[in-house]
C-alpha cells in the first residue's frame, strides 16, 4: 500500500539527492547572438551548447512524499523553493487585483466612452472579468443581451423571444459575455439580479426548499436533468443576500446553505422510509430528531440510497480565448444529491448484464485504503493518520519554526493542512473520533458536529481568501450511508486554484508539484484567522 501513514503513526517520505551525468549526444552547434548588455556587450547562447558531457554533482533537493491515501497520488516538493517560502511567508500569498476602468482610460485619452463597444470580442471578455468599473460593466452587459427599460431609463427586466419550441428564452446576443459581465462583483447589483440571480433568470429550475432569517436567505433549486442520475440539488446565496466574496460570506449564511443539505438529505431518506414528516416544523433541533428517527429505523439499511454527494465550487472565471476556468456563477452555491445503491448494467444498448453494478462515490475509495490498511498491519488506518497529524515534525528540521499541520479544531472537527497536498493550497476538515466512533457522514454527524463542521467550513474558506484564494473547489469524501465501518470519519476537502498551476501532465499523473512546506502554509492560515 502506498502511503505515507506508518504503524508507528508517523509521516514517512522520500528525499531525492540527485547528483548524475549527462552523455552528450547533441550533433550540431548553432551559436547565436541573444541580444546586448547594457554596455553595449553582445549576449549569445554559448552556455546551451556545451563541448562535453555534463556533471550535475549536486541538484536541488526534493522530498517525494505519498499522499495518505494512494488514490491521490504523490506530491513533489522542491527543497529551494520551500525554503524561500519558509524565509518569506508573503511568497505564500496572491495579490488582489488591480483596479481597471476602460472608462476612465478613453476619458483621459479624449475618446469616445462609446469606443467599448467596438473593440475586439477578446478585449470585451477580457474586460468583462477584469474591470472594476461598474460602468464598464454596464456597458459590457448592454452588448451581451437586451434589457427591458422604462420610461426613466431604469433596466426593470431582460427581453425575451420564442424559441423554436415555444419556449421563452432571454434575448443573450453573446452567452459568453453575459456570463463573464454578470458574474463580475464590480456589476452593479441591479444587474446582477436581473441577469443571473433572480429565481427564474437562469432557467426553469424549480424552488423546493429555502432558509431565511434576518440575516440571510437561502433558495434551494432542483436541477432536473442533472449529470447526477435522479437529479441534484443547489443551495444559492438569493437575490435579497448577494455573495459574490467569501469576506461577505456569513456563520448564518453557511448554515442555511448547510441546513439546506442536510434538510434535503434526512427528507428524502424519511421518505424512503415512509416516516410521517411535518415539513412545517422542521427546523434545526427537529431535524436532529428525525435524524436519529432514521438511523433507528429497521429497514434503514434496506434504504434506495448508498451515499451522499455535496461539492462547492465557489469563483469564476473566463479566459479571453474562451476557456471557462471555474464554476457556474459567482453568487455563493453548494450542490448536493444522494447516489443510489445499484443500477442496471448492460454490454451494449440492449444485452442485460449479469452482474452488480454500485455506482461510485468518491468515498467508497477512502473505505478501500482503510480495508487494505487493515489487513497490511493490523490496525486502524485514521487512528494512525490522526497520530501522525498530532506528532508531525517539519521536513527541514528547523526548529525555530512551526511544525504543526493544524489550522483550528474544536471537540468535534479539526481543521489542518495534509502533508501532501494535491492543489498547493490544500486544506482539508475532518470530523473526530468519539468513543471508538468516527461520524463519517451527515447522518452519523449529530447537531453539535454539523455545526462544528459549517463552522470549519467557512474559516477555511475565509483563511484561503484572506491570503488571495479567488477559485476553490470543495469536495466531501463521506462514508456509505449502510456502512459498519465504524472507523472512517467525514473529510472535506478544499483545493485552490492558482494562477501558476493550471494542471498539466504531472497532476494527470497524479504527480502534485508544491513550492512551500505544509506547516508554513498551515501558519499562514492560523495567522489570517487570528488577524
Amino acid at each position: 500500500m502506498r502511503t505515507s501513514i506508518t504503524p508507528e503513526g508517523n509521516f514517512c517520505y522520500g528525499l531525492h539527492q540527485p547528483s548524475y551525468q549527462v552523455k552528450n549526444l547533441r550533433s550540431r552547434t548553432k551559436l547565436e547572438e541573444l541580444g546586448k548588455t547594457e554596455a553595449d556587450a553582445p549576449v549569445d547562447n554559448r552556455i546551451n551548447y556545451p563541448a562535453s558531457d555534463i556533471d550535475v554533482p549536486e541538484a536541488d533537493w526534493i522530498y517525494e512524499v505519498p499522499n495518505p491515501f494512494p488514490f491521490r497520488g504523490t506530491t513533489f516538493i522542491g527543497k529551494g523553493w520551500a525554503d524561500r517560502a519558509a524565509e518569506d511567508y508573503q511568497r505564500i500569498r496572491l495579490h488582489p487585483p488591480a483596479e481597471v476602468s476602460f472608462s476612465n482610460f478613453s476619458r483621459d485619452n479624449g475618446l469616445s466612452s462609446k469606443l467599448i463597444s467596438k473593440l475586439p470580442r477578446p478585449l470585451l471578455l477580457s474586460l468583462a472579468t477584469t474591470s472594476t468599473d461598474p460602468q464598464d460593466l454596464i456597458q459590457l452587459a448592454e452588448l451581451s443581451c437586451r434589457f427591458i427599460v422604462d420610461g426613466n431609463g431604469t433596466v426593470t427586466g431582460l427581453a425575451y423571444q420564442s424559441d423554436v419550441h415555444g419556449n421563452q428564452k432571454p434575448q443573450i446576443t453573446d452567452h459568453d459575455l453575459y456570463e463573464a459581465v454578470a458574474n463580475n462583483p464590480a456589476l452593479p447589483d441591479h444587474y446582477k439580479i436581473i441577469m443571473v440571480i433572480k429565481p427564474g433568470a437562469q432557467g426553469v429550475s424549480e424552488i423546493v426548499g429555502d432558509y431565511h432569517d434576518e440575516k440571510t436567505h437561502v433558495y434551494e433549486y432542483l436541477r432536473r436533468n442533472s449529470y447526477i442520475g435522479g437529479g441534484h440539488y443547489a443551495a444559492n446565496m438569493a437575490d435579497d443576500a448577494i455573495r459574490y466574496g467569501i469576506e461577505t460570506l456569513s456563520g448564518n449564511d453557511m448554515s442555511g446553505l448547510r441546513y439546506l443539505y442536510y434538510q434535503r438529505t434526512y427528507v428524502r431518506l424519511a421518505e424512503m422510509l415512509g416516516l410521517t414528516i411535518a415539513v412545517e416544523k422542521l427546523n434545526q433541533a427537529t431535524l436532529e430528531l428525525l435524524r436519529k428517527e432514521i438511523i433507528a429505523h429497521p429497514d434503514f439499511t434496506a434504504i434506495d440510497a448508498s451515499a451522499t454527494l455535496w461539492g462547492w465550487n465557489f469563483g469564476f472565471d473566463f479566459a479571453p480565448s474562451g476557456y471557462r476556468l471555474h464554476a457556474s456563477h459567482q453568487q455563493i452555491h453548494q450542490q448536493y444529491a444522494l447516489i443510489p445503491p445499484t443500477v442496471r448494467t448492460f454490454t451494449d444498448g440492449q444485452t442485460e448484464c449479469k452482474r452488480t453494478f454500485t455506482p461510485f462515490s468518491c468515498g467508497m475509495m477512502i473505505t478501500d485504503c482503510l480495508d487494505e490498511y487493515r489487513s497490511l498491519h493490523g490496525q486502524d488506518f485514521f487512528t494512525d493518520y490522526y497520530r501522525a497529524i498530532r506528532a508531525n515534525k517539519r521536513m527541514d528540521s528547523r526548529n525555530d519554526l512551526s511544525s504543526s499541520l493544524i489550522i483550528w479544531e474544536d471537540d468535534q472537527v479539526i481543521l489542518f493542512v495534509p502533508k501532501a497536498q494535491t492543489s498547493q493550497w490544500e486544506v482539508q476538515l475532518m470530523t473526530k473520533q468519539k468513543d471508538d466512533f468516527w461520524p463519517g457522514n451527515i447522518l452519523e454527524t449529530d447537531e453539535r458536529t454539523r455545526q462544528s463542521i459549517d463552522h470549519g467550513l467557512l474559516l477555511a474558506q475565509k483563511c484561503l481568501a484572506r491570503r488571495g484564494a479567488r477559485m476553490v473547489t470543495s469536495i466531501e469524501f463521506s462514508k456509505q450511508l449502510q456502512s459498519t465501518e465504524t472507523h472512517q470519519p467525514l473529510i472535506y476537502c478544499l483545493m485552490p486554484k492558482l494562477p501558476q498551476s493550471p494542471g498539466a501532465f504531472s497532476e494527470t499523473q497524479y504527480r502534485f508539484i508544491n513550492g512551500h512546506y505544509p506547516e508554513d502554509f498551515a501558519a499562514v492560515c492560523r495567522q489570517e484567522l487570528s488577524d
